[in-house]
């Protein structure tokens, strides 16, 4: 097993091989040649290897040696990563934080979920009893229905005043990029398939702000860490819905 800091972009997206048998080039594909990619501890490979991953999450694609490859669909990038002082790591670069969806924090479990997980048996068993709750047609409809879902043009001014709040106020290095207006947007419209509607209201914008603009706002004088939830939520607060 390969140490994450001895890692390739070749190694994510995949690399020709010569063929002497038929005297020309295979691409042998990476591991980003499938429907859901986790990457563990993604801020302790090197940022060059870290930006293997932009055109995949960006577009679905990946390209190689001028040659552009579809990923499968549908396709999901999952990270972890460990905290930035810790030695050895690697902060994200802007660019590849603001193509995550969301950063979400899972915290500790309650007494009683913990309490399940010590007194279930091994985890590693029970995984493999995991049966699946949708089939791949299945997925790709709920995200074809999320697209469909309507977004009145108050929402969308509701949105964009939130975006120049961010970049005018004093409290962030940066605002929020019209990528991370885009992910506010889907993220809500997923939340009101999920709710039952076929439009988006302003309660579903900020449900969603949250997780979607934390790891894409840095605190003003705070180095490499990322917007503090109460300073997102000082955001929520002085922005008007109206």
């Amino acid at each position: 097993m390969l140490d994450r800091s001895g890692l390739l972009p070749a190694d994510i997206v995949g690399v020709s091989v010569y063929d002497r048998d038929q005297s020309a080039f295979q691409f042998h594909p990476g591991p980003v040649f499938c429907q859901l990619l986790l990457a563990d501890e993604i801020n302790r490979t090197t940022p060059k290897t870290q930006s293997a991953l932009l055109e995949a999450m960006a577009e679905g694609q990946v390209t190689v040696e001028g040659e552009t490859r579809e990923l499968p669909r549908p396709f999901f990038v999952i990270a972890t990563q460990n905290p930035v002082q810790y030695s050895g790591t690697f902060p994200l670069p802007e660019s590849q934080l603001d193509r995550f969806l969301m950063r979400l924090s899972l915290g500790y479990p309650d007494l009683s979920s913990e309490k399940a997980i010590l007194t279930g048996g091994d985890p590693r068993v029970r995984l493999r009893e995991l049966e699946p709750q949708l089939t791949i047609p299945e997925l790709l409809a709920l995200q074809d229905e999320v697209d469909d879902i309507d977004v009145a043009e108050p929402v969308v001014d509701y949105v964009l005043r939130l975006l120049q709040f961010t970049r005018t106020s004093e409290d962030f290095e940066y605002g929020l990029s019209p990528r991370a207006a885009l992910a506010i947007l889907q993220s809500a419209k997923a939340i009101a398939l999920l709710d039952g509607r076929g439009f988006v209201i302003p309660e579903d914008v900020q449900a969603v702000f949250p997780a979607v603009a934390d790891h894409r706002l840095q605190g003003a004088g705070r180095g490499h860490d990322s917007g503090s939830r109460v300073l997102i939520a000082r955001v929520l607060d002085a922005v008007d819905v109206i």
